[in-house]
């Protein structure tokens, strides 16, 4: 039983050892390094895109904790370190970006295509189609006649009435 203790004491004291960062990596003022752990959180990981460089495990977030824990220990305020990192390496290292017109043009545009579209069918549906106009009264007789209303003779004189008046006009 203590055997298992034992190793699994071991087993668990690698994993932590292996979790930990390097503490050779540190900086040596407690201060410095939780401003530098608090900076770390607001870069994004080049290589990951979508985790901070505290989180990521890739190469290049190493190398950017180690740029930003030498600027801190230069004595870098957190806004110097910033512009430092925006002027390497753009403004999309940022895990939220500045607020800029750029940034607002980018993140208004598909708002405004969806206001636009639904402005565009709010009016095209709005739009009253014009109805036929009424019936004229030769027209009515025509329909009666066609329906099998009373007045068909009536109709009919009419109708030829008026094949009469369309022949003699040409």
């Amino acid at each position: 039983m203590n055997r298992w203790r034992a190793l699994l004491a071991v087993v668990g004291a690698m994993t932590c050892m292996a979790a930990a960062p390097d503490p050779a990596d540190r900086l040596r003022d407690p201060g410095q390094e939780a401003r530098a752990r608090h900076l770390f959180q607001q870069f994004r990981c080049l290589v990951c895109q979508n985790e901070s460089i505290d989180d990521s495990e890739a190469d290049l977030a190493s190398d950017l904790r180690q740029i930003v824990r030498q600027q801190v220990a230069a004595g870098r305020t957190d806004a110097q370190v910033r512009a430092f990192l925006v002027d390497r390496y753009g403004e999309f290292i940022l895990l939220k970006p500045r607020f800029s017109p750029g940034n607002a043009a980018l993140w208004m545009t598909p708002l405004l295509i969806v206001l636009g579209g639904g402005a565009f069918f709010a009016l095209k549906g709005s739009r009253r189609i014009p109805l036929e106009s009424a019936l004229t009264p030769e027209e009515a007789l025509q329909l009666k006649a066609l329906v099998g209303g009373e007045d068909s003779g009536a109709v009919a004189a009419n109708n030829s009435g008026a094949n009469n008046a369309g022949m003699t006009d040409s």
